[in-house]
């Protein structure tokens, strides 16, 4: 597994960092649009959406907010604060009683779709923002040595169990490590992507961003569980789906966009 998460890694971060920095605006946000259809598509069949109401609750529960959020400059906070709050209530829900107990068919369906459509826009929005290239670049490396802490933290000392009901295999002790090692690399990438902010400014993102990523992970990790299903999809052999992947991340680039503005 460490193998495999290693040249995941070697080969998706490059590729990712190549897109952020070479492609125009207009292309990223296309880009960025193409991705949410994908993890409304995955929303889709992780919960069975089958009949009209479902399919038309995805289109326009998730399709309106990330066509409208991609052609705007000046978002609502609100809706991402909402939406939040909700994958919050998720996962206690089925922290506490697990995921046998809901919510499922078109309740599920809608969360899914809200929060596919009205967070995945803030890719593109913080990516084309005053200054956007390097903040992205920054919040995502800050989510990878977040992973990573975490990952091998746990693997080493990890004792206690987070959520076992929504994550089996997060320690609370992992967590921590994963927020240690933030921290530790937002100093690090200060001088080179964050060299007009303050430390103490470079500190309380780090922390906020690790937090989040981490919340991120669990929000994709109990909706899985409310779906039923392993993995969101089959995007990329033997790793899952699109939801997988940028779980970690949708939080904490919304936080970045508006933590920078």
């Amino acid at each position: 597994m460490l193998r495999t998460r290693l040249l995941t890694a070697a080969v998706a971060l490059p590729t990712v960092l190549a897109i952020v920095v070479f492609f125009p605006n207009w292309l990223f946000s296309l880009f960025i649009g193409l991705i949410g259809a994908w993890g409304l598509y995955e929303v889709a069949a992780m919960t069975r959406a089958r009949s009209f109401v479902e399919v038309a609750l995805v289109v326009v529960a998730g399709g309106v907010p990330l066509l409208g959020l991609l052609t705007t400059d000046h978002p609502y906070p609100g809706a991402a604060a909402l939406v939040g709050v909700a994958m919050l209530l998720l996962i206690a829900h089925v922290a506490d009683k697990g995921p046998e107990s809901g919510p499922h068919g078109a309740s599920l369906t809608l969360l899914g779709a809200v929060y596919i459509g009205a967070l995945y826009p803030y890719f593109a929005l913080l990516r084309n923002s005053p200054n956007g290239i390097a903040l992205i670049i920054a919040m995502l490396l800050l989510v990878v040595v977040t992973d990573s802490g975490a990952y091998f933290t746990g693997r080493s000392i990890g004792k206690y169990k987070l959520m076992p009901k929504v994550s089996p295999n997060k320690t609370i002790e992992g967590a921590v490590g994963g927020i240690v090692s933030c921290l530790i690399a937002g100093l690090v990438l200060k001088p080179m992507l964050l060299a007009h902010w303050t430390t103490a400014r470079v500190i309380v993102m780090s922390t906020i961003v690790s937090i989040l990523a981490q919340i991120g992970d669990l929000a994709g990790s109990a909706l899985k569980r409310a779906s039923g299903v392993k993995d969101s999809g089959w995007l990329f052999p033997g790793h899952g789906g699109l939801i997988d992947r940028t779980c970690s991340l949708v939080f904490a680039a919304a936080f970045t966009y508006y933590y920078a503005g």
